[in-house]
């Protein structure tokens, strides 16, 4: 059976390049309604736990969450998902410095504008505020991640930084842990300190 995975894969075909056909039908047996247009695979991870805490099925609601592989592909997605497209409702969440892109790429697609959501400087960034510097050391103690945290602080590199640009730093420093954390800082947090962002896209979903 077809699952959301499927109409995501075949989107990512089709926005390079490949056939139409096969993400139109899957749209059509999946009756999918709304496309969430993401920067990266731990936004999406962070999206996908959020709902699964509030007991959520996005895909039974017919929503697809999708890693647009960078705030640049938002125009290109936009246009194959949104009005001009398979006419689908366009949501996002992006960085604040990717803002004009996806401004930008909504208003050609035709889709309203206030249908993303700015992150202060990225969904990491939230997060780590959201929990505390001390919350989130312990959650990266919890999953084994202490010893590589203790080294990349000695960097001189990290030296007079923030604390909470040091763990934003931190977590991208190894393929799959932006994504590993997604989740993980999302499912430790308490339910009314959901960073408006994030909040905001999963209510209007």
């Amino acid at each position: 059976m077809a699952d959301m995975g499927e109409f995501g894969d075949a989107v990512a075909a089709w926005a390079a390049g490949g056939p139409e056909a096969p993400a139109r039908e899957l749209a059509t047996r999946l009756s999918v309604r709304t496309a969430v247009l993401l920067e990266g695979r731990s936004d999406v991870a962070a999206v996908n736990a959020l709902a699964q805490r509030r007991g959520r099925n996005l895909a039974a609601e017919g929503v697809c969450v999708l890693s647009i592989d960078g705030a640049m592909s938002v125009g290109r997605y936009a246009r194959l998902l949104g009005p001009p497209g398979l006419g689908l409702r366009l949501r996002g969440l992006c960085d604040e410095a990717e803002r004009p892109y996806y401004a930008r790429g909504f208003d050609r697609a035709g889709a309203a504008r206030q249908g993303f959501f700015v992150c202060a400087a990225d969904l990491e960034d939230e997060l780590i505020r959201a929990l505390g510097v001390p919350r989130v050391e312990e959650l990266v103690e919890r999953e084994g991640d202490l010893r590589p945290l203790r080294t990349f602080l000695r960097q001189p590199a990290q030296q007079g930084r923030a604390p909470q640009q040091q763990f934003r730093r931190f977590l991208g420093t190894k393929k799959g842990r932006k994504i590993h954390y997604g989740r993980v800082l999302v499912e430790a947090l308490d339910p009314d300190r959901v960073p408006a962002p994030l909040d905001d896209l999963l209510r209007g979903l």
